[in-house]
């Protein structure tokens, strides 16, 4: 039997009309039954159309200022109805239910209403009752039933009754049947994530519509595919398609910028800064975040928080990197910047990101808030006899910022508002130190007067007995180990100054 089924009568219920117009003439062209309610049957007969109320159906009219108008059997009968089964159609006769092969219905606006601002009872009456029943039936039936789910739907939809002639296949419903239950599934985790945040509730739900295919994952063999509205946090104006590591870069890289009032510019690899200055031009901040590590540079990430200007271009153009991020870019850096065919240019927008984190593991997810705090000099307690100077004070913030968004374990090594190098991702803290001391003197750094931060306290001395041998004058650590006071006191011993936080920055 062929599953080509023919549509001879179709509910439309809509909350967004656009677009709708051109769908409304060609049902009617081709000679299908229009059921409607409400402002959707207005706008049909507006067209000069016939339509059925379907307050003429059930005979009970919208009720309860227009919550309920759908829930009725006589329209649910008309969608779940098995056209296969005898006694469902002989019910259907019995009772005067039409079939409803169509079903036309988009939701009430709940996610948009919520980030307007608007108050609770509005956004409770955004809660849609009928047109998510109506698009699980229908969905469920698509076997019988085409729903319609999403005005983004539309376009498709009239190409298909153009060139089916009101007919559609099995494969056609089935395919609007499940773009209609990942509808409903967002729309109902959306309301639930809004009741859940203040309530005591620890279940976990996101949603993610329109995931866009990547290149590949974070290896050419992985499938790769990125969940969310990347053009609401840039505008990408040049450049190759950005690819899984791009995006898990470009995170970090904001992240990190984030931090930094003063004009900054940092570079990312892995996700991790290999280079990162503040000075008050922008060329500056670049050549000396460049020194902290030019090999590493090569095929980075750059950002920074100030606009592009032509000298700062001319000078980043001479470096092979991926990506660049700002907020903006004069006329003639981008000149420059287009020069390369394949290098990314985005203009970062204002936005408010999530203030949650989580990940897949083992077989469910982990879920945490994100780490927002941000120490300043008001938050670091001296605990040595020697003080960290005002300058020194200003290079710790530094450090810690950074140590903060690099990976753990991790030491980092600043001197006036530069990174000077790191140690990242050690198994242990002491080889952290022992990887940043000699990155440091490979790119031929004075490490006199430098000082140093940990993501994380000092279990034994040894950490400070290598910096103090290193020439670093100041630390900055969280405290919290039960062997402080050994580090404490070789730092008084030799001089140096060193302040806790009580603010652990691991980042795996």
């Amino acid at each position: 039997m062929s599953s080509l089924k023919r549509i001879r009568s179709a509910l439309v219920s809509v909350y967004h009309k656009d677009n709708l117009e051109g769908i409304i003439h060609q049902l009617a062209k081709l000679d299908i039954t229009l059921y409607s309610t409400g402002g959707t049957k207005e706008f049909i007969e507006k067209l000069g159309l016939e339509v059925h109320a379907v307050e003429d159906l059930t005979t009970y009219p919208s009720i309860l200022g227009g919550r309920v108008k759908t829930l009725h059997p006589k329209v649910f009968g008309g969608i779940l109805a098995r056209r296969n089964i005898a006694s469902d159609k002989n019910q259907l006769a019995e009772y005067e239910i039409p079939e409803l092969d169509l079903v036309i219905v988009d939701l009430y606006p709940f996610e948009e209403t919520v980030k307007s601002g608007a108050d609770e009872q509005e956004i409770i009456e955004k809660i849609d009752i009928g047109g998510i029943s109506l698009i699980r039936a229908a969905a469920k039936s698509f076997k019988d039933v085409l729903i319609i789910s999403d005005r983004d739907q539309y376009k498709r939809f009239y190409d298909l009754l153009l060139e089916k002639k009101g007919e559609s296949s099995l494969e056609d419903r089935k395919q609007f049947a499940a773009e209609a239950f990942d509808v409903s599934s967002h729309y109902d985790t959306a309301i639930y994530n809004y009741f859940s945040k203040d309530q005591d509730v620890t279940g976990f739900k996101q949603s993610y519509r329109n995931g866009k295919p990547l290149r590949y994952g974070e290896n050419p063999h992985q499938r790769g595919f990125f969940f969310g509205n990347f053009d609401l946090c840039f505008d990408q104006i040049h450049g190759k398609e950005i690819s899984y590591n791009n995006l898990l870069d470009i995170d970090a890289a904001v992240h990190l910028i984030s931090e930094f009032a003063g004009t900054t510019f940092a570079i990312l690899k892995h996700n991790n800064a290999c280079g990162i200055a503040s000075r008050e031009r922008l060329v500056d901040a670049w050549k000396v975040a460049l020194a902290g590590d030019p090999v590493s540079a090569f095929g980075g990430i750059l950002i920074t928080n100030a606009v592009l200007d032509k000298p700062t271009a001319e000078e980043i153009n001479k470096l092979f990197f991926e990506v660049i991020i700002a907020p903006d870019y004069s006329k003639e850096s981008l000149e420059i910047l287009k020069q390369k065919k394949n290098r990314i240019i985005l203009i970062r927008k204002s936005l408010n990101l999530s203030r949650y984190s989580f990940r897949s593991l083992l077989n469910g997810v982990i879920y945490q808030d994100k780490d927002l705090k941000t120490e300043v000099p008001a938050d670091m307690k001296t605990v040595t006899k020697a003080k960290p100077t005002e300058e020194e004070i200003m290079d710790l913030v530094f450090a810690n910022k950074v140590v903060k968004h690099t990976k753990s374990n991790c030491i980092v090594l600043a001197k006036n508002r530069q990174l000077v190098a790191s140690g990242v991702g050690q198994t242990s803290r002491v080889d952290a130190l022992k990887q940043a001391i000699a990155k440091a003197r490979r790119f031929k750094f004075d490490l006199n007067g430098t000082v140093m931060a940990s993501d994380a306290f000092f279990p034994f001395a040894d950490s400070v007995e290598i910096a103090q041998e290193a020439g670093i004058k100041a630390v900055v650590q969280p405290g919290g180990s039960i062997r402080d006071q050994d580090s404490i006191d070789f730092c008084d011993n030799h001089g140096m100054s060193m302040v806790f936080t009580g603010t652990r920055h691991f980042k795996h």
